[in-house]
């Protein structure tokens, strides 16, 4: 009993307090119990960029009788993490009596608009914020709905939005987006696509912003794979801050260069095994099918990407790459079987030839020895000038 008469006397006091120091209607009178005086349609926490600008969207609604339009309205912001006291305190009032922080309230009080723009934010700036309404005797406090104010030094990263479940020849519109605090500067967005996409800044529900550059290009598969990169360059005092983000496009195709084998190649030897091979390029990857064309039709012979069988007969086969985007069909190859008999048939006649070609030139070898062994040999003739001599001598 005596802790709750304590209590009881405490409140009256603190009570008996706030109503010197603030005057009826004032923040006090709506920030414990009852219903606020002043509601404020701003998000709850927002972010900055060291040495960038903040545009705080912000509007106002009030059911008080006291409040007239007519008269001179006043918007006045308060820094602090209390709603009153020794924490908080004024940094801007639109009368121009107060302004520590350069702020611009750019919105129209007579419409209920109390949108603000703060220049240059430091991690000095970082707090709780609260916006306060003035207007003849009419004083107020959006209490319930206070503003925390968060500064930091990096930039964001732009985010790469694309539809789900890419498909070739599927026509999509591809965005990078950057969170953009204060649309009087905005971020500078550069990426991977083309320079001269559409480029514009949006205003969200919420009354922020964000930056965009979009593409429309109509997919193929050769996008599979491609790598996008976008870049977002935001302007600060002294210079800019980049901060980059990329995103890789999967594309789903229908089958490409679809393509047979045959191992070992060549002519094939009747009963010997051999194998026939498909590729294709695709995604999702394909199913293969292998056919044989004959003079009575085309029969399917194999549901596998390989199809090994044993050679009873010649003949064409070709294959087909199937996913649910399409299909392909490859090349035809040929099976060719070896026929041995005329393989023998051949050398036999080989064989001929050369023991014709032989026995010819046998028989020139022995015409020519023999002529040259039957040719008569000459006489040794003496010499007469012996004799002439004598004949000289002896007359």
């Amino acid at each position: 009993m005596k802790v709750y008469q304590s209590l009881t006397e405490h409140m009256l006091t603190v009570n008996m307090l706030l109503s010197v120091f603030f005057l009826p209607g004032d923040l006090t009178d709506y920030c414990y119990g009852g219903k606020p005086a002043l509601n404020l349609t701003t998000p709850n926490n927002m972010e900055a960029l060291t040495g960038s600008c903040l545009e705080i969207p912000c509007t106002y609604e009030t059911d008080y009788a006291t409040y007239d339009s007519s008269k001179t309205i006043y918007g006045v912001w308060l820094k602090g993490g209390a709603y009153f006291g020794a924490n908080s305190r004024v940094i801007f009032h639109s009368s121009g009596s107060v302004n520590n922080y350069s702020l611009d309230l750019i919105g129209n009080l007579k419409e209920k608009n109390c949108t603000t723009l703060f220049p240059n934010l430091t991690t000095k700036h970082i707090d709780k914020y609260f916006f306060r309404v003035e207007n003849g005797g009419y004083k107020a406090t959006a209490c319930a709905d206070p503003l925390q104010i968060t500064v930091k030094d990096s930039p964001w990263s732009p985010s790469i939005n694309v539809p789900s479940d890419l498909k070739e020849h599927q026509s999509v519109t591809i965005t990078c987006s950057a969170f953009t605090p204060c649309p009087h500067s905005p971020p500078e967005l550069t990426w991977t696509l083309q320079q001269d996409s559409l480029r514009q800044t949006e205003e969200n529900t919420d009354g922020t912003f964000t930056s965009k550059i979009q593409e429309n290009i109509t997919l193929s598969d050769t996008h599979d794979g491609y790598n996008i990169c976008c870049s977002a360059r935001y302007p600060v005092i002294g210079g800019s801050k980049t901060a980059g983000t990329e995103m890789t496009l999967s594309v789903s195709y229908a089958p490409r260069n679809t393509s047979a084998s045959i191992s070992p190649s060549g002519l094939v030897s009747a009963g010997r095994r051999v194998e026939l091979s498909c590729s294709s390029r695709a995604k999702p990857p394909p199913r293969f099918t292998w056919f044989r064309n004959s003079k009575h039709g085309t029969f399917k012979v194999s549901v596998e990407k390989i199809y090994n069988f044993s050679v009873t007969d010649g003949g064409e086969f070709h294959c087909v790459a199937i996913n649910h985007l399409g299909q392909q069909k490859s090349p035809v190859i040929l099976v060719a079987i070896k026929d041995n008999r005329s393989s023998e048939f051949q050398i036999l006649h080989i064989l001929k030839i050369l023991g014709i070609v032989l026995l010819c030139i046998s028989i020139i070898s022995f015409e020519c020895w023999f002529r040259f062994s039957k040719k008569p040999k000459k006489e040794t003739e003496e010499p007469t000038y012996v004799n002439s001599v004598m004949a000289t001598t002896a007359s």
